[in-house]
This record gives structure tokens, sequence and C-alpha cells, in this order.
């Protein structure tokens, strides 16, 4: 089990007390270590993504747009959401890389699992941030580990707001299983999600979107999630990528739902169950979001712990 999560991909936080705060990664360290599970782990350096690993994703007049505000140190990368700070192209490159990183382990074995606190920033789209994520690093993966021989990558998303930065770039592409449990759009960011979009031409019902209502809670959540396992299993993944953002937790400053952290401990655990039935064990966990730092704690550890357990 590999988790990295050193000071460097950190310093991915806006500043001037803005919810995504460079304080989260704390908070998951704090149970990391409470809990022993440090002892556990193997840890790894984070590195800086390449410009070449980004433009598999990202267009090249947005990757410049960026490293202009980084050096600036002020304006927005999208219409508010996501404010530019000195220095914040070389902090999402470190993410990307990150999890490229983990990514990668898991490739080359003898690792099966692994965990990256900040990464999964599901909103940036391949021209834009939007929604405190400025670059895509699920995307960035998808790609590299197609790039890498890997032909079925199933991405299955449990944080409070829909993954729309994976869903429609690639709503066409029938070889990226998605699977999105979220609160329903018609109440919160970004306003997507519905169970009707499903995928579309040659991907279609290759995506499954449940959106939940306001308040949902464990029980809800674990009524709706064999309809996850069985749609995963139509397909065969050879690689998953789980973003289990701690929004979801009931708490959270700018979500609504009610889970608690049994049910990110239940994704994390069935999908390590199905991914070793497929004969290949590999499952990636991403942070993604969370504000309300003890839910960050709880919800992240939880994963943590299944990944190690199962």
């Amino acid at each position: 089990m590999l988790v990295i999560a050193d000071e460097a991909i950190g310093r991915y936080g806006f500043p001037n007390g803005h919810p995504f705060g460079p304080d989260r990664l704390d908070a998951f360290l704090a149970g990391f270590h409470g809990r022993g599970l440090s002892a556990r782990c193997i840890t790894r350096p984070s590195r800086a993504a390449s410009t070449a690993e980004l433009l598999r994703f990202h267009t090249p007049e947005y990757l410049q747009r960026v490293r202009e505000r980084s050096a600036e140190g002020c304006g927005a990368l999208d219409a508010g959401d996501t404010p530019a700070w000195r220095g914040c192209y070389e902090a999402a490159a470190q993410v990307v890389g990150a999890t490229l990183e983990a990514g990668f382990a898991l490739l080359e074995g003898p690792v099966r699992r692994a965990f990256v606190p900040i990464g999964g920033l599901h909103h940036a789209v391949r021209d834009s941030a939007a929604g405190f994520c400025i670059f895509n690093d699920c995307g960035v993966l998808i790609e590299t580990l197609r790039a890498a021989g890997i032909t079925r990558v199933a991405y299955v998303d449990i944080d409070a707001h829909h993954g729309d930065g994976v869903y429609y770039p690639f709503e066409s592409d029938p070889y990226v299983v998605f699977a999105d449990l979220h609160e329903d759009g018609r109440f919160l960011y970004p306003g997507t999600g519905r169970a009707e979009e499903s995928g579309t031409g040659e991907a279609a019902g290759t995506k499954l979107n449940i959106p939940l209502p306001p308040a949902a809670d464990d029980v809800q959540f674990a009524a709706r999630w064999p309809e996850v396992m069985a749609h995963l299993e139509r397909f065969d993944p050879q690689f998953f990528i789980l973003q289990c953002g701690a929004d979801s937790l009931g708490g959270d400053p700018l979500a609504h739902l009610r889970l608690t952290p049994a049910s990110h401990a239940l994704a994390a655990r069935e999908l390590v169950r199905l991914a070793d039935r497929l004969g290949h064990g590999r499952v990636l966990a991403l942070g993604g979001g969370g504000y309300d730092r003890a839910n960050i704690a709880a919800g992240w550890n939880a994963v943590v712990e299944s990944l190690l357990a199962a």
C-alpha cells in the first residue's frame, strides 16, 4: 500500500481563507499518523508532472494561461471559484505528478493499492480550471494509462459534487467506465450528473450517474452501491480510480449529504475485492473534495484502512 502525501503536494491550497486551504493535508496526516497507518504503508515523494504529461489532457493555450497567472500571482482561472496565486502552476503540476507516480507504481508492481490525499481534482476541463481544480489529475492519469496500454479504465467518484471534468471529456469514450454517486445537481455545484447522462455514441451505457437527494445517508448510499458494482463488472476494467471526496460526509460546509466514513470504507473495500477478482488488484484512491477538517481525517483514513485490510 503506497501513500504519497508529502509537503510538496500540500502546497496545493488556496490562500486567504479559501475553503480549499493548504491545511487540508495536515488534517489527513494527523489521522494517518494518529491511527498508526503510516507505519503500515509505503511512502514515496511526489514529483511535478511534465509539460508533456499535462498536455495529454489539457490544451497548450490553457497551460500557458496558468503559467502567466501563476507568475503574476493574481487573477482568476475560471469564473471566480478558482483564483490564481503565485506558484499555483507548480503546485498543481505537483499534484498531477503525485497521481501519476502512484499510477505507475500500480502498473509496475508489486504495489496494488495507493492513496494520494490532495489528488482527485475532478472539475478542471481540458481548457479551463473549475471548482477549485486547476489541473485535472484524474483526466491526465486516464490518458496516461491509455498510453501505457490499459484499454479499460474505471473511474468511480463518491465526492458530493459530480465529477463533470471527467464525465464530459470522456462522455463518448467507450473505454472509460464511469460511475458517480453525488448530491443531485439541482441542489449543488456543478449542476450536472443527471441519471439520464449515461454516455453518448459508442460509449452509450458505459457511464452511470446516481444523483442522491440532499441529506442522503449511509443507508441510501448502501442501497445504491450494488448498481455501481454491477455496472463495473459488466466491463471488466483493468484499473480502478476512486475519487473519495470527504465533502459527502455530514457537516461539510459546501454540501448537504450526510454520509459517514463507513460509506467511504465500503466503496474502497468493495472496489478492492472486485479488482482482486478481476486478477489485477489495482485501486488508486484520490482524496478529492472535503472542507471540514475532521471529516477529511476520518473519511480519507477510512479509505486507507480499507485499502490496507481488503
